[in-house]
């Protein structure tokens, strides 16, 4: 039988153990995936003779403590434009401009309003973003500049985006 065979058999403990540690059905599910996932790609790093079961459990944890960590440190913010459309103090005029952001967000070209929200709204480091994307941190930083340029002049309501200057 091949590890991952053996790996396959022993989903029902992990939802069980999962299931212990999370609390929720959904929750447990995840953890179970994210585990199995993490199993997956670095099944490399198992020893045989460590038992199988133990690895896989400790693995479980891990990612559990991680993911604690993870949303006790980031308060949960909900995904896409509902974010910023979420009910904040002030008037009506507060709602407006989050609007007017939201329709600004989606004239930015798709890799300047990616490095843009994971860095504003995920609050994610340079480094991050840039292993996240598998881009240099320097396009990063040129990105997010661009894309923070690109807003402002939207937001100005002069009705063009900054063009990038020709050096010859």
């Amino acid at each position: 039988m091949s590890d991952r065979d053996r790996i396959v058999e022993l989903i029902p403990r992990l939802r069980r153990y999962a299931r212990a540690l999370s609390g929720g059905r959904g929750e447990a599910d995840d953890l179970v995936q994210d585990t199995l996932a993490r199993a997956f790609d670095k099944l490399h790093l198992w020893r045989p003779e460590r038992d199988l079961r133990v690895w896989l459990f400790s693995v479980m944890h891990n990612l559990h403590v991680d993911q604690g960590r993870a949303r006790r440190a980031r308060p949960e913010v909900p995904m896409g434009g509902e974010a910023l459309l979420a009910p904040a103090s002030g008037g009506p005029g507060d709602v407006l401009e989050r609007q007017r952001l939201i329709r600004a967000l989606e004239w930015l070209p798709a890799p300047q309003k990616q490095v843009l929200l994971l860095v504003a709204l995920e609050q994610l480091s340079y480094d991050e973003v840039a292993r996240a994307l598998g881009i240099p941190v320097g396009t990063v930083m040129s990105r997010l500049s661009r894309a923070r340029a690109t807003l402002r002049a939207l937001l100005a309501g002069d009705g063009r985006a900054p063009t990038l200057e020709v050096v010859r």
